[in-house]
């Protein structure tokens, strides 16, 4: 079903067509002045406009003109009575999708119309292939079989049969991007794209336009009418990368388009609606935003329907060796570089790390192997240096070296401690064994010795 706009001034064929657009379950608007259609056009958002060519006031070329350099895409067909190979084509020139003779059959009209509705969405698909292109060509593989990957996909498998708004949570470089996209490439919206947009990359106000497009001259800058990724996303999904970094003032207006599926444009106050699926991530604790009145208790809630819990790489190591290798065959792809393997000792390097980076530090670690080994094997030599801190234990809190303080060995466990937590302290704490304000007091003590060696650093100028 289309939202359709005729404009003619005869009101017989204006009653006529838009009874054959109506028996085929489009809505339809009529006008009989075009200046009268052409305010209307700009702000309803019309799929599609049929319009006579000879007209008073106006004609239907200087209408085409008119919408195009508004910032306007849907298509138009031109109705006409006059139709000649010069006006055919200079209409196609203006803009025009193409033109139909009168007297008509309803049969041909719908046929036109709905050719010219097929190629406005293959346009509209198009459109948002190119916005999403870095995601397309940035997508990989879910690999693992440990028990926590199995135990995750069957989860996936469940959540993507649902058009629930899905959270995705889990550290930094865990994959939570991978996961929304196994997600809707496993949901019913397959078939239409997935958009994706980091949240923390842009400004309120950029971020306001990337969601739900604007209107020409809204604002500085915006010298044409641009859809939003809800727009261009209609019956498909978008991803909203690091949610909590989303402002406020800006989570009241996704929080209704969650609810009502209702949004205007910047710079509009006509409502448009947009059937989306929302899949959001985050490596932040919600529920401490919450409490910090970061974020919005209500949103939060609206997001949290189907939870998703990204398992570090340190609580799935029975997985490294085959992400490893999948790696390094990446690397040959990418890159072009020779076929590598990862010598035996290399590998137990690997798998006794605590990635503190995750699957990211790992890809990181296997193409920089792949590109600077000088043989045909990355050896624990080559890699060693690149593990964070040396090689660590499997308990990923590192090798107690000969010659090293008990001070900073307390320093380096209480620090992996908090990684470990996404810096929360009271979890750290009752991990160490220690109370908050003690391990307060320590944090307090730290910083302020590297504030006085930066002072002093500063003073004698070395390190500048």
């Amino acid at each position: 079903m289309a939202h359709i706009c005729v404009v003619d001034d005869k009101e017989i064929l204006r009653e006529s067509v838009s009874a054959a657009l109506t028996r085929e379950d489009h809505t339809v608007v009529t006008y009989a002045d075009p200046v009268d259609a052409l305010g209307c056009i700009k702000s309803e958002g019309f799929d599609l406009i049929l319009a006579d060519l000879k007209m008073p006031r106006m004609d239907g070329l200087s209408l085409i003109r008119e919408i195009r350099s508004s910032g306007c895409e849907m298509p138009i067909i031109m109705m006409t009575a006059y139709a000649t190979v010069s006006t055919a084509v200079q209409a196609m020139k203006l803009g025009a999708f193409d033109y139909i003779q009168k007297p008509f059959e309803a049969n041909t009209l719908n046929a036109l119309v709905e050719r010219a509705l097929e190629h406005a969405r293959l346009f509209r698909e198009n459109e948002a292939l190119r916005a999403s292109v870095d995601d397309l060509q940035g997508s990989r593989e879910l690999v693992g079989s440990g028990r926590a990957m199995t135990a995750l996909r069957e989860q996936l498998n469940r959540v993507a049969a649902s058009h629930a708004t899905v959270l995705i949570t889990g550290e930094s470089g865990t994959g939570k991007e991978l996961v929304a996209s196994y997600i809707h490439r496993a949901s019913p919206r397959a078939i239409h794209p997935m958009l994706c947009l980091n949240c923390a990359a842009l400004s309120a106000n950029l971020l306001e336009s990337e969601l739900f497009g604007h209107e020409r001259g809204a604002f500085t800058g915006a010298d044409r009418t641009r859809k939003g990724r809800f727009e261009l996303a209609d019956e498909g999904a978008l991803l909203l990368d690091e949610i909590s970094e989303m402002a406020v003032g800006l989570q009241a207006k996704l929080l209704r388009v969650l609810q009502e599926g209702e949004f205007e444009r910047v710079g509009c106050s006509t409502t448009r609606r947009a059937d989306v699926r929302v899949i959001a991530t985050t490596n932040r604790n919600l529920d401490e935003c919450v409490a910090n009145k970061r974020f919005r208790e209500d949103l939060y809630y609206r997001l949290n329907v189907l939870p998703i819990a990204v398992p570090p790489l340190r609580d799935r190591r029975e997985d490294v060796p085959a992400l490893a290798e999948y790696f390094l065959r990446r690397a040959t792809k990418c890159d072009g570089s020779r076929v590598v393997a990862m010598a035996p000792a290399a590998m137990r390097l690997l798998i006794d790390y605590s990635w503190p980076g995750n699957v990211r530090e790992l890809e990181n670690v296997c193409r920089r192997g792949a590109t600077l080994c000088e043989g045909d094997t990355i050896t624990a030599d080559l890699i060693e240096p690149w593990l964070r801190g040396g090689n660590q234990s499997a308990d990923g809190l590192g090798m107690l070296r000969e010659g090293r303080m008990l001070e900073d060995m307390e320093r380096h466990l209480i620090e992996r401690t908090l990684a470990r937590f996404n810096g929360h302290r009271a979890k750290s704490a009752k991990a160490l064994g220690m109370g908050v304000r003690t391990l307060g007091m320590k944090l307090k003590q730290w910083r302020e010795v590297e504030e006085k060696r930066a002072a002093v650093l500063a003073t004698s100028g070395v390190g500048g």
